[in-house]
């Protein structure tokens, strides 16, 4: 039997693990997935990923790269819904022939899906991960209930489990997110400012402040833009980067924001970028980076520009205050306060002091709290003791 990181010895035996995602789209969430599978494929677990064929997530996996997933091990679905009967038979199925041990689903969709190819095999165990705030469906309540082990990525969103009454303490466990703080380090040398600067056409002596997400009204862009033209007020030099794809019919949300920058007279300091593939790239350009979120279960974004050592203006939302001490290691404004927004953002860009000061607490506090090293061990120890639970 293949053992973890080299040989048997007091080594554990590598697990058979399926992750099972029907993401189109790459956000906090499909993030998590990726370094997760990436973390234990590096430390020796046979591990299949089950995706939709249009999945964004088969080309962040490093399928058939050295130390990447194995093509073998990547299964297309439709995964259309929860209800999708053939997809459920083809994850049995697929669960049976590889006698997979661990079942993880992380989207609520897919959580159905899950718990119908472990009822099958019973030598499998269903671990869910709730990535959201967001309420369940009834459906999707039941499938929780039967769940083995429901892993919340924050406090916040563990407080929610526990308190739609579905699953016992017991079922509950939080693993913090983890970024891969590998990508960051040393960053700013290796991304130029005034490349960034020059590829969107932006002024050398600007102060840039960016914005991270997926184009929804629940990520404040709105908020963001209206705070911008209050802060070109007193800095004129100040533009404005809007990262972030738009997966609403027909675009209708970018073109909502397109239509307000325009109101706002801001067409030659905003631009809206899309999605960027290296964010890193803009984390090192930027004097600050906004959160506006109406609501974060945790904010790998904020995370992630943390780790860059970039100051940082957050609203309140749960997961934000789990990551963020105020006026330590960023600034917390209250959520949808357009006004405070501005403020914190003023504030920051007339004390670069203060930017320096917040950004190397910033990327300190993330180096010892959220590390994806962290997340892959919290996240194989409770498979480990779901198998030993379910052979005792």
């Amino acid at each position: 039997m293949a053992c973890v990181e080299g040989g048997c010895g007091a080594r554990e035996p590598a697990l058979k693990i399926l992750q099972i995602s029907s993401a189109q789209s790459l956000g906090g969430g499909e993030r998590h997935l990726v370094d997760l599978v990436k973390g234990l494929v590096d430390r020796g677990h046979d591990v299949h990923v089950a995706l939709r064929a249009s999945s964004p997530l088969i080309g962040e996996l490093r399928v058939g790269e050295q130390n990447g997933l194995p093509k073998a091990n990547i299964t297309t679905l439709p995964l259309r819904n929860s209800l999708d009967a053939l997809s459920a038979r083809s994850l049995w199925k697929l669960v049976r022939q590889n006698q997979i041990q661990i079942v993880h689903a992380h989207m609520a969709r897919d959580y159905p899906l899950a718990a119908y190819a472990v009822s099958r095999n019973k030598g499998a165990r269903l671990i869910v991960t709730r990535h959201v705030l967001f309420p369940l469906s009834k459906l999707h309540r039941i499938t929780l209930s039967r769940a083995a082990r429901i892993i919340a990525v924050s406090q916040a969103v563990a407080a929610g489990v526990r308190g739609d009454g579905i699953a016992s303490a017991e079922q509950i466990s939080v693993v913090l997110n983890g970024i891969d703080a590998r990508r960051f380090e040393n960053a700013s040398a290796r991304f130029s400012r005034e490349q960034f600067l020059d590829g969107w056409g932006l002024p050398d002596d600007c102060l840039l402040i960016g914005i991270v997400g997926e184009l929804t009204p629940l990520k404040g862009q709105e908020e963001f833009l209206r705070a911008a033209a209050e802060v070109r007020k007193q800095f004129p030099n100040s533009h404005f980067i809007i990262a972030g794809s738009d997966s609403s019919r027909g675009n209708k949300n970018r073109a909502f924001l397109e239509r307000l920058i325009r109101e706002l007279e801001l067409t030659e300091q905003v631009r809206l970028i899309g999605w960027l593939e290296h964010l890193v790239q803009l984390y090192c350009a930027l004097d600050v980076f906004v959160s506006a979120s109406h609501t974060e279960s945790f904010g790998l974004a904020i995370t992630e520009a943390m780790a860059s050592g970039t100051s940082v203006v957050a609203t309140g939302t749960e997961g934000a205050r789990e990551i963020i001490e105020s006026e330590e290691t960023g600034l917390l404004v209250p959520v949808g306060d357009v006004v405070a927004l501005a403020a914190a953002i003023v504030e920051l860009l007339g004390d670069e002091d203060k930017r320096a000061r917040l950004g190397t607490a910033a990327q300190h506090a993330v180096a010892a709290q959220f590390s994806v090293k962290r997340m892959v061990e919290e996240t194989e120890e409770i498979y480990r003791a779901e198998i030993e639970r379910r052979l005792v």
